[in-house]
């Protein structure tokens, strides 16, 4: 059995999908088939704003955690439609998910910002979950080191990396089926590793992950979990890359 580098962190990305009632049948089948999951694995919720206080309630105590999908870099103030941790922190969330690609590609995230926004959630003790990335492009022009490089030169700016995740989500494999290849996404999370002055930080591969090839990412040296898509918006689907071999 490999020895993980970090702490191995399975967290499910439900981006803009669940209500409150799906959210709690999906959590009935997943508590179900977690029971006898290693203790040494986290598993993590990062589900819509709406269904927080919901989930909040009935993962109290449990082995899954409350993971949101951002936060506002202040605690309060005229900011339309954004999250403070404040409010995070009251539903007892523990990790957040900051500088998602379809938030820099839709909504105008910066590294800037996605900096501002890690800083908050260390203050407020959540566990930021950075992600850094390469589209299609920049990976077909040979530049996805450098693109990735100067993400987290500019993301990491007085972080604490005590506590801290980061995920590495090559853009052209997120829902598209395409998956980076599990030697070369290790190879990628190497390189990253290599910029942190903290070696022990988790560092998940994210980008389609299955069923079918949660196994063969889990197994390589240097990726210490995963950040899941689509295919954590089912429980038996989401259970199983939970529990990988």
């Amino acid at each position: 059995m490999k020895m993980a580098v970090g702490k191995i962190i399975i967290a499910g990305n439900w981006k803009m999908h669940k209500t409150q009632g799906e959210a709690l049948e999906f959590l009935t089948v997943l508590k179900s088939k977690v029971e006898e999951t290693d203790e040494a694995r986290e598993i993590v919720l990062c589900v819509p704003f709406t269904t927080l206080s919901i989930l909040s309630k009935s993962l109290h105590g449990g082995k899954v955690r409350l993971g949101a999908q951002n936060i506002h870099w202040e605690d309060k103030g005229a900011y339309t439609g954004e999250i403070s941790g404040p409010m995070l922190t009251e539903l007892s969330v523990d990790y957040v998910v900051i500088g998602h690609s379809e938030r820099r590609q839709y909504f105008g995230e910066t590294d800037k910002t996605a900096n501002l926004r890690v800083i908050a959630a260390q203050r407020h003790g959540l566990t930021p979950i950075l992600c850094v990335g390469e589209t299609k492009e920049q990976r077909d022009a040979g530049e996805a080191e450098s693109v990735i490089i100067n993400q987290l030169q500019k993301g990491l700016v007085d972080v604490d990396q005590s506590n801290l995740v980061i995920a590495y989500e090559p853009i052209w494999a997120i829902g598209t089926g395409d998956t980076c290849d599990a030697t070369e996404a290790n190879r990628i999370i190497r390189v990253i590793r290599d910029q942190l002055s903290n070696k022990n930080v988790t560092i998940q591969y994210g980008g389609s992950v299955k069923p079918n090839n949660i196994d063969e990412i889990m197994a390589q040296s240097d990726i210490d979990g995963a950040l899941v898509g689509g295919a954590s918006l089912d429980p038996v689907s989401f259970a199983r890359i939970v529990n990988y071999q």
